[in-house]
């Protein structure tokens, strides 16, 4: 069994500010630990579960938050940023037996989580075919290409309650619920000890599933500022769709995550 996690951070137990998240802040340190704490839960579930070979992909910000001393001796960790389209899911491939995701956050234009946001803060909204979407609602369709289930994912109330929506029987951890700029979150060592024992639930009893990435495809991109819209209407495909947005058209999903690759920035 070949197991694939692709790890984020705003939806971390405990996480609530921005300052939390970045690279080289003075609270960065602290939260990173948290991070690679829940990633190494999931590594246990899906050890216990019968996992041969874990792959991590470092999928927030920098792609550089795991304190990898920490990993353990038979997993791969991927860092940083390829420039392929796959984004978060880079390394991923069809040789591996489900998807699992940790840390994960709402989707940009909800209240769940303080640090709501779709791939970046210049996004207002993403939107794939009329629904508003998630950097989840991305990853699982590219696991999907692969031939990939998405089995489990550990996030705040609201993420989670869109990967059962978009996969229904999708084992999910509930972290934390926003409320305004605050948060409501379960203590670190209760998340880690539910996410590996959720993982292994889900990956001993099959949970999660493959959505469908049958085209036609529309994307739509809705940015805070105008100025973003405009670059982003030189992509080859892309049109204007309002004052502040961009959109595309495509057949295969591929072609939509090569467009988000540049449009997004």
């Amino acid at each position: 069994m070949k197991i694939f996690i692709s790890a984020d951070i705003e939806g971390t137990a405990g996480i609530n500010h921005w300052d939390e998240t970045i690279h080289g802040h003075a609270d960065w340190p602290e939260y990173r630990a948290l991070m690679t704490a829940e990633v190494l839960a999931a590594c246990d579930g899906a050890r216990a579960a019968g996992a041969t070979e874990i792959v991590i992909k470092d999928a927030h910000d920098s792609g550089r938050n795991l304190l990898v001393e920490r990993l353990p001796d038979d997993v791969r960790v991927v860092r940083n940023w390829s420039g392929h389209p796959d984004g978060m899911m880079f390394g991923l491939d069809e040789s591996f037996s489900a998807a699992l995701y940790t840390g994960y956050h709402a989707k940009a234009g909800t209240e769940d989580n303080p640090l709501a946001h779709s791939f970046n803060l210049k996004i207002s909204r993403l939107l794939l075919n009329g629904e508003v979407a998630s950097e989840f609602t991305v990853n699982a369709l590219c696991a999907a290409l692969y031939g990939v289930p998405s089995a489990f994912l550990a996030g705040d109330a609201g993420i989670c309650a869109d990967a059962r929506v978009m996969v229904p029987g999708m084992g999910t951890v509930e972290t934390l619920f926003g409320a305004g700029p605050a948060s409501n979150s379960i203590a670190p060592a209760r998340s880690c000890r539910l996410i590996r024992e959720g993982v292994e639930a889900a990956l001993t009893g099959g949970a999660g599933g493959i959505p469908s990435t049958e085209g036609p495809w529309e994307v739509v991109v809705e940015f805070v500022n105008p100025v973003n819209a405009y670059q982003s209407r030189w992509y080859p495909g892309a049109r204007e769709h309002g004052p502040r947005a961009v959109a595309l058209e495509a057949r295969e999903f591929f072609d939509i995550m090569r467009a988000l690759r540049f449009i997004k920035g």
